[in-house]
């Protein structure tokens, strides 16, 4: 559905076409959100989702985002992403909780006794009324509307695609019925997003033809991540996402949808290499990757696992212990910038800084 009479914003880091934007009530985190200002101090998070066990993979997230962070005087958040009630569970939460304190890593806001306590605004299945608001606001704007199609009748439709999976608007005229059983998608305007990634430098992306109209809450009736993250990310006042290069396509679609929820200064991204498998895949829960768990019970020490974590992703020259303070000195050297030998790339810290803070 087209929108009428829309402004065009340009940010330094990207351009395009807003969304119109609405007065949120719902912002918990309204505090934080001065600290995005020019006069701002960097703030990140990781976000881990308690579906399986901490692996070597989540450990590189780890030092990037409180080594980075650190490193600027930076505040870390720590959320749980646990969106999907059906793969998550309470013991994992524990165990991400219990294995964070014992690499030494402590977070800014969301302490691990916060959650241990009960419900917290950084832990995703506590935030449903929040959520629910942030919708009520697309649906004021006619952004969203019901869809009943699974994902098999979407393969029937369009056959198995090559990548990811495209909806192809099949229910976009159907509108929005709070009643109807289904998920809810959110109409993406047809518009080519350009972002200046911090370590992979400028991407062109195009969000209508990757993934097509965004699933914001599934036929379960779980929110999905997209939804989700960008929400808390707007919300909790982050200004630096500091993630995994496989999540880089979900960058333009992020951006798109905090516009449509109302944000007009957008967070700055830097993707990070991963360490592969011995066939070349990601690390992954899915594929058993050996855990943290794991490691603990082989006699292995915080700066031990840190340290292989670091090697393998090219951020030491040879597999040696890492502590968790000794994290930001990887990225702090004698020219304030560190290195990605795998990347063929330098990354200046000051570049890194001013860039969150116009």
């Amino acid at each position: 559905m087209p929108r009428k009479n829309l402004p065009v914003i340009f940010w330094r880091q990207f351009s395009v076409k807003s969304g119109t934007r609405s007065n949120n009530p719902h912002g918990a985190y309204a505090k934080l959100r001065p600290m995005m200002k020019k006069a701002a101090i960097v703030i990140s998070r990781f976000a881990p989702s308690p579906t399986g066990y901490l692996h070597l993979g989540h450990l590189v997230n780890v030092i990037y985002v409180w080594g980075i962070t650190r490193a600027l005087g930076g505040q870390i958040i720590l959320r749980l992403e646990d969106h999907d009630q059906g793969r998550c569970r309470v013991e994992y939460e524990a165990a991400i909780l219990e294995d964070l304190e014992w690499l030494g890593f402590e977070p800014d806001l969301g302490a691990p006794t916060a959650f241990r306590a009960g419900p917290t605004c950084f832990r995703q299945s506590d935030n449903t009324t929040r959520y629910e608001g942030l919708l009520q606001d697309l649906v004021a704007q006619d952004l969203v509307y019901t869809c009943t199609c699974s994902r098999k009748a979407i393969l029937a439709r369009i056959g198995a695609p090559g990548g990811e999976l495209r909806y192809d608007g099949h229910c976009r005229e159907r509108g929005y019925s709070p009643e109807e059983a289904g998920g809810i998608r959110l109409r993406l305007d047809d518009e080519t997003l350009t972002f200046d990634d911090l370590l992979l430098g400028t991407q062109t992306q195009h969000p209508a033809s990757q993934c097509g109209d965004l699933l914001v809450k599934d036929r379960n009736g779980n929110w999905t991540y997209q939804f989700a993250v960008t929400a808390d990310d707007w919300e909790q006042g982050v200004n630096l996402v500091i993630r995994g290069e496989d999540l880089l396509d979900s960058t333009a679609r992020q951006i798109q949808l905090a516009q449509y929820l109302g944000r007009t200064d957008a967070p700055r991204f830097l993707h990070h290499p991963l360490i592969d498998d011995a066939s070349g895949k990601k690390l992954s829960k899915r594929d058993f990757a050996k855990s943290l768990r794991d490691y603990r019970r082989e006699g292995k020490r915080p700066e031990d696992v840190l340290g292989e974590a670091a090697w393998r992703v090219g951020l030491l020259k040879a597999n040696t212990p890492l502590s968790a303070a000794e994290a930001p000195g990887l990225f702090l050297d004698v020219t304030s910038a560190f290195d990605i030998p795998s990347l063929n790339t330098k990354v200046a810290m000051t570049d890194i800084l001013d860039s969150v803070r116009e």
